[in-house]
């Protein structure tokens, strides 16, 4: 073999045949715009995709946070309001237990009891009110062109409503006397005035004693005022006449809700009775027993302290004694209606022992 030979083979060993160098270059030498768009498109919608899918994601937190916070309110108000009912109830325990032992020390009637969940407090129907059935009122009711049902009405409240539509058609008003202080009870005469030593426990005899205490006060108010009527001219205008006037004006005024009390028999036991005694002494002319129990009545039979209590900085011994008996308890006479009509009696009395003088000079109060 020449030297040309071997440097012609060696040389064609270095080189890469024409055939495999054709078929390692790539095929495709351009893309078509379509494979491109469709290449754009593929991506546009995988990233919309993962956009979408973050904001669900974080709708999603947000979501179940408000959730959360919102049940944590709902706990919250739930105990603030389970927490308002608890110390409502609690007070109002307190406020009845306080009621009842202040009614228990006067001597008032107990409290009525409560009703129960889900009923409402009605107005309670008369003695010899007719009872209508539900289905009849509903009748009547649009019989009359009114509403059969207002909202949150029960059946004593719809037969309630009923008879104040009715007594309006009928037109009848209550009949009230002509006296000082007009009252839709009937007066008694003055034979009948005088009232029983121990309260009548049935409900006639409870009414009729009524009538003797309106008819009794009835009758020296007229007298009290028929009295400053006749006083000369001079007297009425002077400053003493004037205050005697006004004084039984004042008396007039504050009777008032007594005798509406009177009208609805809804006077305490614990002021009726002392009351009735002292209209009993009144009418007997024992004005001093009378007095007495005004003081029994309106000061009571508590401990009052005296002169000096507190000398120097050291508390006394016995000195917390004198209020014991009434601690925590309210006083009749903190009552402003009670403690007015009360000093009204008190003037009464006054002015009675000066119209009907005592026998005995001793029954005179000072």
């Amino acid at each position: 073999m020449d030297f040309a030979a071997l440097m012609s083979k060696e040389i064609s060993k270095g080189q890469t045949p024409p055939s495999q160098t054709a078929v390692s270059e790539p095929t495709k030498k351009y893309l078509k715009r379509a494979d491109l768009e469709a290449q754009r498109q593929e991506a546009y919608l995988q990233a919309q995709k993962a956009i979408q899918h973050e904001r669900e994601e974080k709708l999603s937190k947000k979501r179940k946070l408000e959730e959360e916070e919102s049940a944590r309110n709902r706990e919250r108000d739930e105990k603030r309001r389970r927490l308002a009912e608890e110390s409502r109830k609690r007070r109002e325990d307190e406020e009845e237990k306080t009621e009842r032992a202040r009614r228990r020390r006067l001597g008032l009637p107990e409290l009525p009891p409560k009703n129960q969940e889900g009923e409402k407090e009605g107005t309670p129907l008369a003695e010899g009110e007719e009872v209508i059935t539900e289905k009849e009122l509903v009748s009547r009711l649009r019989a009359l062109e009114e509403p059969a049902i207002l909202f949150g009405e029960n059946h004593k409240q719809r037969l309630r409503r009923y008879r104040q539509l009715t007594a309006k058609a009928l037109n009848i008003p209550p009949v009230q006397t002509n006296g000082p202080i007009p009252t839709t009870l009937e007066l008694v005469p003055e034979a009948e005035m005088k009232v029983p030593l121990a309260l009548p426990k049935d409900a006639p005899g409870r009414q009729f004693l009524f009538r003797q205490l309106a008819s009794y006060f009835t009758m020296v108010l007229s007298q009290w005022s028929l009295a400053l009527s006749q006083r000369p001219d001079s007297v009425k205008t002077s400053f003493q006449g004037k205050a005697a006037y006004n004084a039984m004006v004042q008396s007039r005024e504050n009777m008032r809700p007594l005798f509406k009390r009177f009208e609805r028999g809804e006077l305490e036991e614990g002021i009726l009775k002392p009351v009735v005694e002292i209209v009993r002494a009144a009418q007997e002319r024992r004005y001093v027993d009378a007095n007495d129990g005004y003081l029994t009545l309106s000061i009571g039979k508590a401990a009052w302290p005296i002169g000096v209590t507190m000398v120097g900085i050291h508390e006394r011994s016995a000195r917390e004694k004198l209020h014991e008996s009434d601690k925590g308890q309210a006083h009749i006479m903190s009552d402003e209606v009670t403690r007015k009509f009360l000093q009204s009696i008190k003037r009464c009395l006054s002015f009675a022992q000066t119209r009907w003088p005592p026998d005995d000079q001793l029954q005179l109060m000072g």
